[in-house]
């Protein structure tokens, strides 16, 4: 698992082109395309939710009382901030969310997730932890997930480097239960995109 400490920065020779080392990098793209539209694919024909409504919805409900302002979750989000807006009104016309305005700051707009939202996500997620069940974890060996864990871990670290932080509630640093696992949600977990 990993221990949050980071590794020391080494030394790598440059890429070509026909690097062999590209090999791994090309299978976590070619692998991440297909295992994402799966998920998405089994989202949308079981909830009629996308797999970046579903990701939404997770992180309006992992916040401090399931409400996020609209600049961090485009930030949580793999989408770009207009995508975001656009995405948070289909969400609003489902009855899923609400915009709000911000109670720390009148200026503001927040996205507030709903009792039928928080619905919605419980009965996606069953479907969404199956997928994961079945695209990930039933084909990586459990001793490979450590490393693959630790590996991915550090990327992540590296490429946010001098970025602003983001608070996504698979982050390593997280410590806090997340709103939609809490007991009084009485639902199951809901996974990590």
């Amino acid at each position: 698992m990993y221990d949050g400490a980071m590794t020391a920065t080494r030394t790598v020779r440059p890429l070509s082109a026909r690097d062999p080392r590209l090999a791994p990098w090309r299978a976590f793209l070619g692998a991440h395309a297909r295992v994402t539209r799966r998920l998405d694919e089994e989202l949308r024909a079981e909830h009629d939710l996308s797999l970046g409504e579903y990701d939404a919805l997770l992180s309006i409900a992992d916040s401090p009382d399931r409400r996020i302002r609209m600049n961090q979750l485009a930030e949580r989000v793999i989408l770009s901030k207009s995508g975001v807006t656009r995405l948070i009104d289909r969400l609003v016309a489902d009855g899923l969310v609400i915009r709000d305005h911000c109670l720390s700051d009148a200026r503001g707009a927040e996205a507030v997730l709903t009792a039928e939202g928080l619905d919605r996500l419980r009965a996606a997620s069953r479907t969404h932890l199956r997928g994961i069940q079945a695209h990930f974890l039933e084909i990586v060996d459990e001793a490979d997930l450590p490393i693959l864990e630790r590996a991915l871990v550090a990327v992540f670290e590296r490429a946010g480097a001098g970025a602003a932080a983001i608070d996504a509630p698979w982050a390593p640093s997280r410590t806090d239960t997340p709103a939609a696992t809490r007991p009084d949600a009485s639902a199951e977990p809901t996974a990590a995109r």
